[in-house]
């Protein structure tokens, strides 16, 4: 299979999500430890710990879920949630998208600004509106820290709880066995009926917040009704609806607050993001049953919208895809020239040289393009694999190397210096790539290997190499001791 079974994804960030519930309760256990920064929740659960609690959580979900590596489609998702989160309530703007690799429509937040966007997101939204609507929604649970809010509400019931059942354990050793299931099974009820509660109420939160800040945004604050509403048609006789919706469930008076709370902003027109449909028709090319269904997909398209760009980007995209890439330079000469400075023309241009294996022309724009955005990281990398694909594999390592040091928390920059290290002969910087690659995948015992072998390769004499490879191994030592203690 090209793409791991959607529900298979679903459940590993599950998984990944309640062992990071477990280590959140666990933590809290200590919170009288803990600075009290104002609320019930940052006594319980303060933002280092939320941050800490968020790192983990990413490694594991890197390690675990199939995410995206298009260099392209990061690059706007991540422009896209910051410009949203600018407006929001969020008082420390340092997120980690992470792009799931699923059709499935989802989006999740976790503590420490973790987003996670699946592709579907792209696919289910008709325009820009509705898909910065969820992603407003996400920031939403992230600003007001319902993730600490949610540990502070099961230590809150804890004892009540576990007095109620040791009340019903006496009551069946008193009055017979049937009394006492069944005052458990009232006890239980009455627990999940609060959860419940909490979590319907944490929903209607993050809607009433996300349509505020879509509108800062300058977005079309009707976007969330027209989403949620699109959401219940398709879905609403599936026998398995999308884990969005089973972590978010829709009710006909979420949408209906949502549709009031939108009609007290002023009504204007609000134009689509021509950025937003480019970015859609390359996930839909992506995830095509074939290369060719892909090309006459969009061949229709070109014709219905009567020569949309975005249709036309589509088609380039597509039949670069299904291995005709004359034909999909040929097709982006009908609009790129129109975009001259537009940095997703410009990549994409790139992305369509280097498939058609004309390194120096994607060289020679790339180089160009870098002098006026210095250290934009897709066109960089494209600039490192046009020059890896002309077999300047050093000059692409350069190029990589200094990308890793500005974005140190992109595992996958990591691994495309490993593999470039590797072509251009330098096996020690190999292993440290790699290392460092495991490391934020959550896998340090591999990370530490890796840096072994370096050290075992180093020159004994280059007492810089040793120590830094030294002190890396005692770094990463200390995040495995740490990890297993948590």
């Amino acid at each position: 299979m090209r793409f791991m079974d959607a529900t298979r994804i679903g459940s590993r960030i599950s998984i990944v999500l309640a062992s990071l519930l477990g280590a959140a309760l666990a933590v809290a256990t200590t919170s009288a430890r803990l600075p009290d920064l104002g609320d019930a929740s940052s006594a319980i659960v303060s933002l280092e710990v939320e941050r800490a609690l968020g790192e983990q959580f990413l490694r594991q979900i890197r390690g675990r879920v199939p995410t995206v590596r298009d260099p392209i489609l990061k690059y706007y998702t991540e422009m896209q949630l910051y410009q949203l989160a600018q407006h929001s309530e969020l008082k420390t703007k340092i997120l980690h998208p992470v792009l799931i690799d699923s059709e499935q429509l989802n989006a999740f937040a976790a503590p420490g600004g973790v987003v996670g966007i699946n592709m579907g997101l792209y696919l289910n939204s008709q325009d820009v509106h509705e898909y910065s609507s969820v992603l407003a929604h996400e920031l939403a649970h992230l600003s007001q820290r319902h993730f600490a809010r949610g540990i502070e509400m099961q230590q809150r019931q804890t004892l009540p709880y576990l007095a109620a059942m040791l009340a019903s354990i006496v009551i069946g050793a008193t009055a017979g066995g049937e009394a006492g299931m069944a005052a458990m099974s009232a006890t239980q009820g009455l627990s999940q009926q609060s959860q419940l509660r909490f979590s319907r109420g944490r929903e209607q939160e993050a809607d009433r917040i996300g349509i505020t800040t879509l509108y800062q945004a300058g977005l079309d604050p009707h976007g969330m009704s027209r989403m949620f509403e699109r959401m219940q048609r398709t879905y609403r006789y599936s026998r398995r609806p999308p884990e969005f919706l089973l972590t978010h469930p829709l009710t006909e008076s979420r949408i209906s607050d949502a549709r009031n709370q939108s009609s007290q902003y002023p009504r204007r027109g609000y134009a689509d993001s021509q950025h937003f449909q480019l970015m859609r028709a390359r996930v839909m090319v992506r995830y095509a049953n074939t290369p060719s269904e892909g090309v006459q997909r969009f061949r229709d398209l070109v014709k219905r919208t009567k020569g949309a760009d975005w249709a036309y980007y589509g088609l380039a995209v597509a039949l670069g895809a299904a291995g005709r890439h004359e034909e999909a330079l040929d097709t982006a000469k009908i609009i790129f020239p129109s975009h001259p400075r537009d940095i997703l023309y410009i990549a994409t241009h790139a992305d369509l040289l280097i498939g058609a294996e004309r390194y120096d022309e994607a060289i020679g724009l790339l180089a160009h393009q870098l002098v006026i955005n210095p250290d934009n990281q897709p066109m960089s990398v494209l600039y490192a694999a046009a020059l890896s694909g002309a077999g300047r594999y050093v000059d692409a390592e350069e190029v990589l190397e200094h990308l890793t040091n500005i974005y140190r928390d992109d595992h996958d920059l990591w691994f495309e210096l490993a593999e470039t290290a590797g072509l251009a002969g330098n096996t020690i910087g190999v292993h440290q790539a790699r290392a460092e690659y495991f490391a934020l995948v959550g896998n340090y015992q591999m990370a530490i290997k890796h840096l072994e072998y370096a050290r075992g390769l180093a020159d004994p004499d280059n007492y810089q190499l040793n120590a830094r490879l030294d002190q890396r191994i005692r770094d990463f030592r200390g995040e495995l001791e740490e990890m297993r203690r948590s």
